[in-house]
Formats: C-alpha cells, sequence, structure tokens
C-alpha cells in the first residue's frame, strides 16, 4: 500500500497529499464481482484456515448481519479517501506507541485504518476486556515510559465503564490520550445503538476528572484539537484528556477541495516551568542554616536523573529524604533514606520542604480515625514549610475533592520539582562553607547511624512468622526479592496489603522500579497498571514482576489474557488473603466503638464459598499459572518455575494465600 506523501510547509505544519484508497481496483465493483476476486472461504464471510491448522468451533467467523448488505441489486459503497486516514496520520504525527482499546463500532472507521492504512504500527493495536482495565493499563504504561498511549473508548458505553480509570490517573497525575466515538449527526444514526452510544457533549461524563476535553466538528478541527490534546495532556501537572470524534469524519469521503486545506500542527517542544530563582535562594539559605532539616518527596520523579539530583540534594544537606511513594524518588537503602522512621524524623524537623506533595497537609497534619478527632501536627509548632511543586493547584477541580485540605506553607514555589532540582542544588551549595560543611557532616553520620539500625529492625521483623502458613507478607515479599534481585527488573505494582515489606527491604536504585500507586484509590487499578508497565517494558529486556490484591484482581482479572496475547514477560503474583481486608479492618473499628464486639462474621468482606481459584482463571486466559499456594516451603520453588517462564517470553501467575497484612 503506497504511504501517503507529506509537503513540510514553512512554518512546521505538514499537508497531506492523498491517494484514492480503493480507487481502481474495487472502485465500484458490484458485490458479485468483489465476491468472486477473493478466496471462497473470504467470500463467504470466513477467515481461511492456515495450512496444517485444524479447524475449530471458532475457527471462522459467521457472516455480516443482513442489514450490512447492500440494497438489492446495488453495488457496495466504497470510499477513496475516508476521513479515518488523515484522523491516522495526525495520530501517526505524535509519540503514540500503542493504541490501547476495547473495539467498539463508534469508531469502527478509525479502528479499520489503524489495521488497513495505519500498518497496525505507531500506534500498533492492544485488545483490552474492560474499558477500566484499558485505562488503567495506559496509566501504568504512562508513568513506566514516560509518555502516553492512545485510548480509544466506544461512545456513550465505553466512557461510561472507563471513570474510575481515569480519575485514578486524573489524581496521580498520570497523561492519557482518550479517543470517544461519536455518531454526530442525528440523521445518520442508526436505530437503537447509535442513538444509545452518542450524545451531545460527550466529555460532561469526565471533565471534573480529565484536563481538558474537545468535541470537534470538523475534520481541520479534529487535528488541531489532537495536537493541542496531546500537548496539554503531557505538560506538568499531567493528565487525563479526552477527544470525541465523530463517526461520521472518520467514515465518509474526504473531498479533494478539503485534502487540499488539511495540515496537522507540528507539536512545540515543551518545557517544564522552574521556581523563580529568589524563592529558591530563600529556600536554599533556611535549608542551610536548619538544624535539622527533611526533605519529603511524592510524585517527583519522573527520570533517573530525577533521582540522581535528589540524591545529590540529600547529600549537599546531609538531610533525611521521606519519600512517600507516588514515585520511585530516592533509594531506600542510601543512608539519609529516613522513610523507615519517617514520624519520629519529622517530629524533629526545623525546616521541611515538600517536593511535589499530592497532600501536604497530611504530611504535617493528622486527622486521627476515632470519634470527635481532634488535629494532630506532626512538625514542630515553629517549623518552617516549604511547598516547591506544580501538584497540588494545578488540577484543581471544583467537584471532586482530589486537591486534599488546604495547608499553608512559609514558602510556595511554584515550579516543577525535577525542572527546579538543579537551581535549588547550585543555590544550596553556594550557601555551605567549610565550618557548615562539617557541621553537616557530624548530622549527617547521625542519620545514616539511624537509618542501618532502622534496617536491621526490620529484617529482625519479617523473620517473625516466617514459617507460618498462611504465608506472611513479609515472606512473600523477600522470597520473590531473592530472586530478583540480580536481574534487571522493574515493579508495575506493589500491594498496599504488603505492609511496605518491598520499600523496606528491596534495594531499590532505579526510578522505574516502582511507580508508585494508583493515585484516587480506586481498586482495580494494579492489575491493568502491571500489564500496561509490562508493555512499556516489552522491548527493552527488563523483568516485570507485580504484586496485586485478590480483591484488585477480581475486578479486572480480563488482563491475563491483555498480557497472554501480547507476550509480555510477566509474573504477576495474588496476594490471595480471602476479601477485602481494609474494609474488614474498618468495620472492626466501628464494632468496637459501639461495643458489638467482633463476633459478626466476615460483615460480607470475605471471599469463600465458593473461594475463587485464581490460577485456574489465569489459566483459562492462557497464562502459565500455579495455585493456590499456602506452604511456606512451596513459595520459592513455585516462584522460580514461574520466572523461568517469564525470562522466556511469556506471562506467568501465581496465587498465594498470605496472611491479611
Amino acid at each position: 500500500m503506497p504511504k501517503p506523501k507529506k509537503a513540510k510547509l514553512a512554518d512546521g505544519a505538514l499537508v497531506i497529499e492523498r491517494r484514492g484508497f480503493l480507487a481502481g481496483a474495487l472502485g465500484a465493483a458490484p458485490a458479485a464481482a468483489l465476491a468472486g476476486a477473493l478466496p471462497a472461504s473470504a467470500a463467504e464471510g470466513k477467515t481461511p484456515v492456515p495450512a496444517g491448522q485444524a479447524a475449530t468451533a471458532r475457527g471462522s467467523l459467521p457472516p455480516p448481519p443482513r442489514d450490512m448488505d447492500p440494497p438489492k441489486g446495488g453495488r457496495l459503497q466504497t470510499v477513496a479517501y475516508p476521513g479515518a486516514d488523515f484522523m491516522m496520520d495526525v495520530i501517526k504525527s505524535l509519540d503514540f506507541e500503542y493504541v490501547v482499546a476495547v473495539p467498539g463500532s463508534a469508531f469502527r472507521g478509525l479502528q479499520e485504518a489503524i489495521f488497513s492504512y495505519g500498518g497496525n504500527k505507531s500506534p500498533q493495536w492492544v485488545t483490552a476486556l474492560h474499558e477500566d482495565s484499558s485505562i488503567g493499563m495506559g496509566h501504568g504504561y504512562s508513568k513506566m515510559s514516560g509518555k502516553p498511549v492512545l485510548n480509544l473508548v466506544h461512545g456513550v458505553v465505553g466512557l461510561a465503564h472507563a471513570p474510575m480509570a481515569i480519575y485514578n490517573a486524573f489524581c496521580d497525575q498520570v497523561p492519557i490520550c482518550i479517543i470517544a466515538g461519536n455518531t454526530d449527526d442525528e440523521g445518520q444514526r442508526r436505530p437503537n445503538a447509535d442513538w444509545q452510544h452518542s450524545a451531545h457533549d460527550q466529555g460532561i461524563m469526565v471533565r471534573d476528572m480529565t484536563k481538558w476535553d474537545d468535541q470537534p466538528n470538523s475534520m481541520q478541527g479534529f487535528s488541531e484539537s489532537m495536537v493541542r490534546a496531546y500537548d496539554i495532556a503531557t505538560t506538568v501537572p499531567r493528565a487525563p484528556v479526552l477527544i470525541v470524534a465523530s463517526g461520521e469524519l472518520m467514515e465518509n469521503e474526504l473531498p479533494p477541495e478539503e485534502r487540499k486545506k488539511l495540515f496537522i500542527p507540528k507539536l512545540k517542544e515543551r518545557t517544564s516551568p522552574q521556581g523563580e530563582s529568589g524563592a529558591v535562594r530563600e529556600a536554599a539559605k533556611w535549608l542551610v542554616a536548619a538544624e535539622s532539616p527533611v526533605i519529603i518527596v511524592d510524585r517527583y520523579c519522573r527520570t533517573q536523573e530525577g533521582m540522581n539530583n535528589l540524591v545529590k540534594l540529600a547529600e549537599l544537606l546531609q538531610a533525611p529524604v521521606i519519600d512517600k511513594g507516588g514515585r520511585m524518588n530516592f533509594p531506600n537503602r542510601h543512608p539519609l533514606c529516613g522513610s523507615l522512621g519517617g514520624g519520629a524524623t519529622l517530629r524533629q524537623a526545623d525546616v521541611v520542604i515538600c517536593i511535589e506533595p499530592s497532600d501536604i497537609f497530611g504530611t504535617l497534619y493528622d486527622v486521627p480515625d476515632i470519634v470527635d478527632a481532634k488535629l494532630v501536627r506532626k512538625i514542630k509548632q515553629d517549623a518552617k514549610v516549604i511547598n516547591l511543586g506544580v501538584s497540588t493547584a494545578g488540577l484543581t477541580k471544583s467537584n471532586f475533592n482530589a486537591f486534599m485540605r488546604y495547608a499553608p506553607a512559609d514558602l510556595v514555589i511554584p515550579g516543577d520539582g525535577e525542572a527546579t532540582m538543579p537551581s535549588l542544588i547550585e543555590a544550596v551549595g553556594m550557601e555551605i562553607t567549610p565550618a557548615i560543611k562539617t557541621r553537616l557532616a557530624t548530622r549527617g553520620q547521625k542519620i545514616a547511624d539511624n537509618h542501618a539500625r532502622q534496617y536491621e529492625a526490620a529484617k529482625r521483623g519479617a523473620a517473625a512468622g516466617w514459617d507460618a502458613s498462611p504465608i506472611t507478607t513479609a515472606r512473600l515479599s523477600m522470597e520473590l526479592w531473592e530472586q530478583i534481585k540480580n536481574d534487571d527488573w522493574a515493579a508495575g505494582a506493589l500491594s498496599a496489603g504488603l505492609s511496605g515489606w518491598p520499600t523496606a527491604l528491596w534495594d531499590f536504585t532505579k526510578n522505574y522500579q516502582h511507580i508508585g500507586g494508583q493515585g484516587g484509590g480506586g481498586l482495580g487499578y494494579s492489575s491493568p497498571a502491571a500489564v500496561g508497565a509490562a508493555l512499556a517494558n516489552k522491548n527493552n529486556g527488563r523483568l516485570n514482576v507485580a504484586v496485586v490484591g485478590d480483591g484488585d484482581f477480581n475486578m479486572a482479572p480480563g488482563v491475563m489474557w491483555t498480557a497472554s496475547q501480547q507476550k509480555l514477560p510477566m509474573l504477576m503474583i495474588v496476594q490471595n488473603n480471602g476479601g477485602y481486608y481494609q474494609e474488614f479492618m474498618h468495620l472492626e473499628r466501628m464494632a468496637g466503638q459501639r461495643s458489638r464486639g467482633t463476633d459478626n462474621g466476615s460483615w460480607g468482606c470475605t471471599f469463600d464459598h465458593p473461594t475463587p481459584l485464581y490460577a485456574k482463571l489465569a489459566q483459562g486466559y492462557g497464562a502459565y499459572a500455579e495455585g493456590p499456594i499456602s506452604d511456606p516451603k512451596d513459595l520459592g520453588p513455585a516462584i522460580k518455575r514461574a520466572l523461568a517462564v517469564v525470562k522466556k517470553g511469556e506471562p506467568a501467575f501465581l496465587d498465594v494465600v498470605s496472611q491479611p497484612r
């Protein structure tokens, strides 16, 4: 198939010179002639079975429904230049490697063009089994790769399935580009489905959980809106965007006179805003003069350079770093890592700098979960607070409260953390004299000694109940670590139910080794995100691992089919604690407050009678799987067998019966 010719204009825009897509060979051929030119099986609506492959009940496709036939005595409609082809040119001008979607007729014109015109390359199609999982895969992919995939959703019904995943990505400040199909022209809508799946304003469904949305009504409008959407999504603070695309524009002929006018805007180079230099110098003075400064980071790190620069700042100041875990920001085994003793470290602070905090109030204050709770301050009354970042104010919406409780700071620096870090390092370095350097070194040694003690205490804690069954979360974490620690590994998800054992005892040195949690607290994120992260790592040789909760996996088991279909080298372990244990703990607390006892059963929070067999489910989706594994002696060998499968380029799955926390 010949490629379209592209002529570059002086201003960097592209004008597309197009070809007749079906003209000539198929132009106005009668249906009978078209059928006669194809193999008999294709003319009958069947897929030919390759030689040597046995036909199965699903080895052929049924004929198309009768309402798709041409009128009696008529001809097949042919479109020489469908609008979807130009849409593909727009999409290909952006940096999409994959398009992840559940197939849907609302965007059928574009889906066909992805394969027939776009060659299923850049982007390559990845089939998902649910829109929530589709967006969740995009979420994990984006955090692992640093760039978005393209997600397609099937009109109103597809977009109705997707909001939980979109909300997670919005709260987590992750760029995702979504296209929803729509039939704008009421006169062109087929009865029933086209009406049910279309809307005058689809974007209103997710407007308060996206950074921007648009519903363009022309092909040039689509071109400009799509480039603008990508630009907005990937500019900090990053977040999902939505374009509602017209099905008529996708499927109808683009007249020659219109084609000549179309162009694709050039995506502008983007830089992240840096903090104002005077404020940065002021922050540096406070940090160097402090007796006990503390650095707190959350959604700071996007690149390895960002992690390396944070290490430089901490070592210059000889100050502890508390990593809140929104991303992998700081090496957990570094002597200045203060995460293990975060509470005590924070209580001693006289200057606190929060870098890209998601919840600065919750970091500095606490509201105990008791009746008539009183606010508890975690830092000294006279401690100074510096807020550096774009996270807290850049995505504030009226309806959803992901912006958290307002917390004033003594110095606010509205700039991107990674972009501002080099200038902060330089400013701190200029404040440090030889005498100050000696004082800082003494402080740093105390922090390092304290970190070593905390690490040893964590190892002793992990040994408790080592041979217990169900398997302890510490043993599950450490059996996995023992077998991946010498590989180039990446964790697409680590269950909150592991009680922090991986971040306490593994050795995280790369920013891609942990991509953080779901952002919005929505269950059903971890399993799709782990598959999306593995998709991002598919061609770079990394060993992908994930530990997900059973409650999370139950919401999105179909992702294992996508992992199998894409041959993703990943190990997914379900931490099977038998139910929604966090909710169980909440109900225990309620019963305790009301003096009603805890002998009322499981309050509807457990998975039993029947007990799910997750390994069989994963096997049904085509993955290697073992479990349930409840004897701790069996866990290490099972992980070894599963990793052998992963290293051959296939997904593997383990169901591990574990203690609740």
